[in-house]
C-alpha cells in the first residue's frame, strides 16, 4: 500500500511538472512562433509590390542579406567565397547601398552563381540581390529625373469661365496644378509632352526697350512693399507678349521652389543679359535690389539710346542708296533698251563707246537679272554665315571695319563706352573683378576686345594689373588706358570707368552726328551721277543724230 501511494505521488509530481513546463515553455513558445509568423506574413505582403507596381516574390524575404558586408566586399578585392559566406550568414535587413556598389555586386554575383550550389545557397537569395540592384538603379534614374524640367500642356478655366490652354515647364504634374491654381485657374487637364527641357536651355533674348520697362516696373513694385513673387505675378498679368509671359511664369515658379531671383533669371537661357543676372546676384547679398534695378534701367536706357543713334544715322543714307540702285537698274532694264531699238534702226548713226558700254550692260542685266540677284543673295548668305560661325573671318571683318577712317572711330568709341560703363556698374555693386571680366567677355561681340578681356583674365590669374592687357593696344585709346592706370593707383577704378564711359559716349554721339551729315550728301551725289551718267549715255547719240540731220539739210 505504501508503495502504491508513493507511485501515485510520483506520478502526480510528474504530471504537475509537465503541466508547469507546458505552461511556462511550450505554450509561450508556440504563441510567440505564431505571432512572429503572422507579422512576417504581413511584412511580406506589404513589400511584395514596389513603387512602380512590379511584383516581388514574398518568399525571397525569408532570408536576409548583410548589406554592410556586401558593401565591404564590393568595395574591396574580396574573393568569391567571401561573397558566398556573406550571403549565407547575413542577418542585417538594411538594404540601403549605393549604385556603384550595386554595379560591383552585379559582377561578383554573376561570377559566383556557378558555385552557389556547392555552398548550398538558396538561389532565391541571388535573385533577391539582383532585384535589389535593379531597384537601386531605378531609384537612381528617378533621382536624375528630378534634375530635369518637362514641358506640360495644360487646359484650365479662368475665373470668368474662359478656357485657357498653354504650356508650362515644371518638374512634375502636381507643381503645374499647384502653380496654376495659385494663379486663379481651375485646372482640369495636364499632359506631359515628349520634349524634355534642361536647365540652361537656349531662349530668345528680351529686347532692351522691353527689358527697361520690366526692370523699372519691378523696382517700383519692390519699393512699394510688394513681395517679389507677387511683383512677378503682376508682370505676368500685365504683359501681352506670349514669350515674356512664359518667361515670367517660369521665374515665378523658380521663386516658388525657393530659388533666388538671379538663379531664376539665369535658368531662362538667353532671355536676360548676363550683366543683369550678376548685378541682381550682388544685390541679393547686399539687400539693395530696388536700387540696383534702377541702375540697370539707366544702364540699358543709355545703351538703347546709343543703338538708336547708330540706326538713325544709317537709316536715311541706306534708304537713299537703295533707292539709287533701284532707279539705275530700272533705267538700265526698261529705258535704255527702247533707245537701243531706235539706234539699231538707224544704220548711219555712229554710237559713242560710252553709250555702247551702257547698252551692253543694259542687255546683260535684261538677260541675267535673276541670276545676278540669286548670286548676290548667296554671297551675302555665305558672308553672314562665315561672320557668325567662323571666328577668324569675323575677326578679320571687324579688323577691316575698325581700320576704316571714320567708321573705325565710331566702332572703337562705342566699344570703349560700353566696356567702361559696364565695368563701372559691376565694380560699384561689389562684383569681383574676375567675374566682371567674364561678364564683359560675354557682352561684347567684337573679337578684338574679346582677346583683350581674355588676356586681362590671364594677367589677373598671374597677379598682374588690369591695365597690362590694354597697354599700347591700337584698339584701346591711350586716354582710356591712362584712366585705368590712375584708377588702379588711387583705388577708385569704378569712378574712373564712369568718367571714361561718359567721355567716349559723347565722342561716339558726336562722331555719329558727323558721319550722318557726311554720308547724306555723298549718297545724293552718287544718285545724281549714277542716274545722270545713264541718261547722258542715252542722249549723246541723239545729239549726234541731230547734228547729222542739220548737215544733210545744209
Amino acid at each position: 500500500m505504501k508503495k502504491q501511494s508513493s507511485n501515485k505521488k510520483s506520478n502526480a509530481f510528474v504530471r504537475a511538472s509537465m503541466f508547469v513546463f507546458r505552461c511556462l515553455v511550450i505554450y509561450p513558445s508556440y504563441f510567440l512562433y505564431k505571432g512572429f509568423s503572422s507579422i512576417g506574413k504581413g511584412l511580406k505582403s506589404s513589400i511584395s509590390t514596389s513603387d512602380n507596381g512590379k511584383v516581388i516574390d514574398p518568399d525571397i524575404f525569408n532570408s536576409d542579406i548583410d548589406v554592410q558586408g556586401m558593401n565591404d566586399i564590393a568595395s574591396s578585392n574580396a574573393s568569391e567565397s567571401q561573397l558566398i559566406d556573406t550571403i549565407e550568414n547575413s542577418s542585417n535587413g538594411n538594404l540601403d547601398f549605393s549604385t556603384d556598389v550595386s554595379n560591383k555586386l552585379t559582377n561578383k554575383i554573376s561570377g559566383v552563381s556557378k558555385k552557389v550550389s556547392q555552398k548550398k545557397i538558396n538561389s532565391q537569395k541571388i535573385e533577391m540581390a539582383k532585384q535589389l540592384i535593379d531597384e537601386m538603379k531605378e531609384k537612381e534614374e528617378e533621382e536624375k529625373q528630378h534634375e530635369k524640367k518637362y514641358n506640360w500642356r495644360y487646359e484650365a478655366m479662368s475665373q470668368d469661365g474662359k478656357t485657357v490652354r498653354g504650356y508650362f515647364e515644371a518638374y512634375n504634374k502636381m507643381d503645374v496644378i499647384n502653380f496654376l491654381t495659385d494663379e486663379g485657374l481651375i485646372v482640369y487637364r495636364v499632359k506631359k509632352e515628349s520634349l524634355t527641357i534642361n536647365f540652361g536651355g537656349k531662349g530668345r533674348k528680351i529686347k532692351n526697350k522691353d527689358l527697361i520697362f520690366i526692370i523699372t516696373q519691378l523696382s517700383t513694385y519692390l519699393k512699394s512693399g510688394i513681395a517679389l513673387s507677387d511683383a512677378i505675378g503682376i508682370l505676368v498679368r500685365q504683359t501681352k507678349n506670349k514669350y515674356q509671359k512664359k518667361v515670367f511664369y517660369n521665374v515665378k515658379y523658380e521663386l516658388m521652389l525657393g530659388e533666388s531671383l538671379s538663379s531664376a533669371f539665369q535658368h531662362q537661357g538667353k532671355a536676360f543679359p548676363m550683366i543683369l543676372i550678376n548685378m541682381v546676384r550682388s544685390a541679393e547679398l547686399t539687400g539693395e535690389l530696388p536700387e540696383v534695378l534702377d541702375d540697370m534701367a539707366e544702364y540699358f536706357t543709355e545703351i538703347e539710346e546709343t543703338r538708336k543713334q547708330m540706326i538713325s544715322a544709317l537709316t536715311y543714307p541706306t534708304l537713299v542708296l537703295v533707292f539709287t540702285i533701284a532707279v539705275i537698274i530700272f533705267v538700265m532694264m526698261y529705258v535704255v533698251p527702247k533707245f537701243v531699238e531706235i539706234y539699231d534702226s538707224m544704220e548711219d548713226t555712229k554710237i559713242p563707246a560710252f553709250t555702247q558700254t551702257i547698252m551692253n550692260i543694259s542687255l546683260f542685266l535684261e538677260k541675267n537679272i535673276l541670276f545676278i540677284l540669286l548670286g548676290i543673295v548667296i554671297v551675302l548668305a555665305i558672308i553672314l554665315y562665315l561672320y557668325k560661325m567662323v571666328k577668324p573671318f569675323r575677326k578679320g571683318m571687324q579688323f577691316l571695319a575698325m581700320k576704316m577712317p571714320v567708321i573705325g572711330n565710331i566702332i572703337i568709341y562705342n566699344e570703349v563706352s560700353v566696356f567702361s560703363k559696364t565695368f563701372a556698374s559691376l565694380l560699384k555693386h561689389n562684383v569681383f573683378i574676375t567675374d566682371s571680366m567674364s561678364v564683359l567677355n560675354k557682352i561684347t561681340n567684337n573679337e578684338i576686345y574679346h582677346d583683350m578681356i581674355l588676356q586681362t583674365i590671364t594677367n589677373l590669374s598671374k597677379g598682374d594689373k588690369i591695365s597690362t592687357a590694354f597697354r599700347d593696344h591700337w584698339a584701346f585709346p591711350i586716354p582710356a588706358y591712362e584712366m585705368i592706370v590712375t584708377g588702379e593707383k588711387t583705388g577708385q577704378l569704378a569712378e574712373m570707368m564712369e568718367k571714361v564711359s561718359s567721355y567716349y559716349q559723347n565722342l561716339h554721339r558726336n562722331s555719329v552726328t558727323r558721319i550722318k551729315a557726311l554720308i547724306e550728301p555723298i549718297v545724293i551725289i552718287l544718285l545724281t551721277f549714277g542716274v545722270g551718267a545713264v541718261l547722258l549715255a542715252v542722249v549723246i547719240p541723239m545729239f549726234n543724230m541731230y547734228s547729222s540731220v542739220q548737215q544733210m539739210e545744209g
